[in-house]
């Protein structure tokens, strides 16, 4: 880390990169009002910018979709890979009871519960990338592969491009 994560709130997010060994750097930025302005605050490209879901698959069961900037769900891809026929998106407060985080600084990095996660395929190749590290503003950069491995992410194709791109 760098003395940028001085300066960030201490999070469970960061708590648990930290304690999973995992090589990253905090990058703390004013809270931006798109994905271009996090992308540009951060100096990353807008499709290493790690976008964390939360689905639901029934009650108090619950993964994490990692998907990138530019790309949305696709959500019969996800159903098909998760072997259900249906899911769903918990409102707001459901999503913070689930993860301990608010909607917009959702991260698995120490949420509540270790919930499953589903990185979309295309983030493994990646590089550097970009993933919220528990608070607005706070995000964490690190290897797309020792993220996933942190994680223990299952790569699944369950994306699509966006069609505005964001």
């Amino acid at each position: 880390m760098d003395e940028e994560a001085a300066e960030a709130p201490d999070t469970p997010a960061l708590r648990a990169a930290a304690e999973a060994g995992v090589a990253h750097r905090v990058v703390r930025t004013a809270p931006p009002s798109s994905v271009e302005e996090s992308a540009e605050l951060q100096g990353i490209e807008v499709g290493r910018l790690l976008r964390t879901i939360v689905v639901r698959r029934g009650a108090d069961d619950y993964v994490f979709v990692l998907v990138p900037g530019g790309r949305q769900m696709d959500w019969p891809r996800l159903r098909a890979h998760l072997g259900v026929s249906r899911l769903s998106l918990p409102d707001q407060e459901e999503a913070r009871r689930a993860t301990g985080y608010e909607r917009g600084a959702i991260t698995p990095f120490g949420s509540r519960a270790a919930w499953p996660v589903v990185a979309d395929r295309s983030i493994g190749g990646m590089g550097r990338v970009a993933i919220g590290g528990g608070a607005r503003g706070v995000n964490l950069h690190l290897e797309a592969s020792d993220l996933l491995a942190a994680l223990g992410a299952e790569a699944a194709d369950v994306t699509r491009p966006a069609p505005d791109g964001a």
